[in-house]
């Protein structure tokens, strides 16, 4: 009995967590001491539930415990406070500070839409600029994707002690940095919404080809991405790049299960069955594809990339891929977010379009790039384009180059595999 009321608790929080910090931490403008509360009324269930059995509302009694808690806590703030600006802002939210009756659907109602700004606040907050790119990801992951400290560590490959450290600075110095809980407004807007659009993608990539480990995918990850963005697209539905992303993730995801094979194996994408992608979420990604385009916003990154990703989801088969489209389309790309990546990117499809021959020189002047010196799949397409041109020892070598670079163990072995093939020919 027991075990099944802690794994409803869980359930409940992994969904909810994120809207029970929000709210608190629009009443004590703390992301630290927010986290706090709701783990205290956490702990409250953990302790009562197993006792007093299942709420009608479970998600309404944590909610309701968490903003008591922060009652308790504006209370005691107000009386131990020496400062007197503290001692206002504290009198000033202890009065607006009602805990809703949630067995009213009015109240419920404008509740939830409270909710919705607290949750975008809180998106804003844990994405903030001042917050490096590690640290922005792991603050989401815990406030946002209600996963705990060691599991975000695992995902990562790094020790829970570490995670847990960062976590914590990441809190401290947003803290220090005065960072306000609050939706930016005008430039400030655009300048904020990017970083936190980085963040998600950033997530998403991550669990779609992990970057290092034995492990080429780590759908968990994937699936918080995804439900990150489509939590962003709801609260920030006039936003064309918001819809862009949760595109491309959608149609990048619908091929989850055709990427691997029963050993966990990569299988690329011209080989893939593609019987096997979810058309579910493709039909979903076209649809926020759409959605994005109807904005009139211009094309920005995330939508470009997603238009990438839809000519590869309406071919029925990869030898029905419009490879001109996604070439123009990649340098349509590098305007907008010029990077070696793309031009590495858009090489490939210029070869696919056009031949080998043509796409050598797009990526051959890539091989002096500084930055890309240690990326394997810059080798890896070079060694593909040279291995089409029958240049057989030039691509085995740069095989290798590539495979020696690879920080993940399935990677390296696909790019293995290619060597041996290389060398048959």
């Amino acid at each position: 009995m027991h075990s099944a009321v802690h794994d409803t608790i869980a359930a409940v929080w992994r969904i909810e967590s994120a809207r029970i910090v929000a709210a608190v931490a629009r009443r004590v403008r703390d992301l630290g001491v927010a986290e706090e509360l709701a783990q205290d009324a956490l702990v409250a269930a953990l302790e009562r539930w197993p006792l007093d059995g299942l709420p009608d509302k479970p998600a309404a009694w944590l909610m309701t415990t968490a903003l008591n808690r922060a009652l308790d806590h504006l209370r005691h703030r107000q009386m131990t406070s020496q400062r007197h600006d503290d001692i206002a802002a504290d009198t000033e939210a202890l009065q607006a500070h009602v805990v809703p009756d949630f067995s009213d659907e009015l109240d419920h109602r404008r509740e939830q839409a409270t909710i919705g700004d607290d949750l975008l606040r809180l998106i804003f907050t844990a994405c903030h600029p001042v917050l490096g790119a590690e640290a922005r990801v792991a603050l989401t992951l815990k406030l946002l994707g209600g996963l705990s400290t060691a599991e975000i560590a695992r995902a990562y490959l790094v020790p829970e002690t570490t995670m847990a450290q960062r976590i914590v600075r990441a809190k401290r110095t947003l803290a220090e940095a005065g960072v306000l809980f609050e939706v930016p407004q005008g430039q400030e807007l655009a300048r904020r919404l990017g970083s936190v659009l980085e963040v998600i993608y950033l997530i998403f990539n991550e669990g779609y080809t992990a970057t290092s480990g034995t492990h080429w995918m780590r759908p968990a990850l994937c699936d918080e991405a995804l439900r990150l963005g489509r939590v962003l697209a709801q609260l920030a539905p006039e936003e064309a790049e918001v819809h862009g992303l949760v595109a491309l993730m959608e149609i990048q995801a619908s091929r989850t299960a055709a990427r691997t094979d029963p050993q966990g194996r990569p299988i690329l994408l011209a080989d893939q069955n593609r019987a096997r992608w979810d058309h579910l979420l493709i039909r979903r990604g076209l649809a926020a594809l759409d959605r994005a385009q109807a904005l009139h916003q211009g094309a920005g990154r995330y939508r470009l990339q997603a238009e990438i990703a839809a000519c590869h989801a309406r071919a029925l088969q990869a030898r029905d891929t419009d490879w001109h489209r996604i070439a123009m389309l990649y340098g349509a790309l590098m305007q907008v977010a010029p990077s070696p990546v793309i031009e590495l990117n858009r090489g490939v499809a210029v070869g696919m379009a056009e031949g080998p021959t043509a796409g050598l020189a797009v990526v051959t002047p890539l091989l002096n790039d500084k930055t890309l010196q240690r990326y394997p799949w810059l080798w890896a397409v070079h060694g593909d384009l040279l291995e089409r041109l029958g240049r057989h020892a030039e691509a085995r070598s740069t095989f290798e180059r590539a495979a020696s670079l690879a920080g993940n163990d399935q990677d390296r072995h696909t790019l293995l595999r290619r060597v041996s093939n290389a060398s048959r020919d």
